[in-house]
């Protein structure tokens, strides 16, 4: 089931041409591409922003829906994303319902996880978002959580 919406998504973005399709060069503009897909979600939801080579959106998937405060990541289902999209980059994003965009400690140790997996497979991790409604977020690269690519 999983692997059909990942097709899904793939085939539509990849008849977007690529002069259409957003390119990420601040944290914002990644904001203003998944922040409205993720307003007003009560659960957290875990997702992938997938880049090309110029930083150009290739597609957006939701790796995990959790709890109330809390969502399950492992690296392999982030990964195994990039790679059906052939993704040169990607920004992982989640949700807190709460509103209160500060990352936990867990937050920031799994975005460095992500980051040194992508590093051993190429791909690099730009950024790590958390948002709450109202517009509100934090990237833990401008956070100084991680070190830019």
């Amino acid at each position: 089931m999983r692997l059909r919406e990942l097709q899904i998504s793939y085939r539509t973005v990849t008849h977007t041409p690529a002069g259409q399709r957003p390119q990420i060069v601040t944290a914002k503009d990644a904001v203003g591409v998944v922040a409205p897909l993720l307003a007003g979600k009560i659960v957290e939801h875990f997702g992938v922003l997938s880049l090309d080579t110029r930083h150009r959106v290739v597609a957006w998937d939701v790796v995990s829906v959790g709890t109330l405060d809390a969502t399950v990541v492992h690296p392999r289902e982030v990964f195994l994303i990039a790679i059906l999209h052939h993704a040169a980059a990607l920004i992982v994003v989640h949700n807190h319902p709460s509103g209160d965009p500060s990352p936990s400690p867990d937050d920031i140790t799994l975005s460095r996880r992500l980051r040194q997996c992508g590093q051993l497979l190429g791909i690099g991790v730009l950024d790590s978002l958390v948002l709450a409604d109202g517009g509100l977020f934090i990237s833990l690269r401008e956070a100084g959580e991680l070190e830019a690519v």
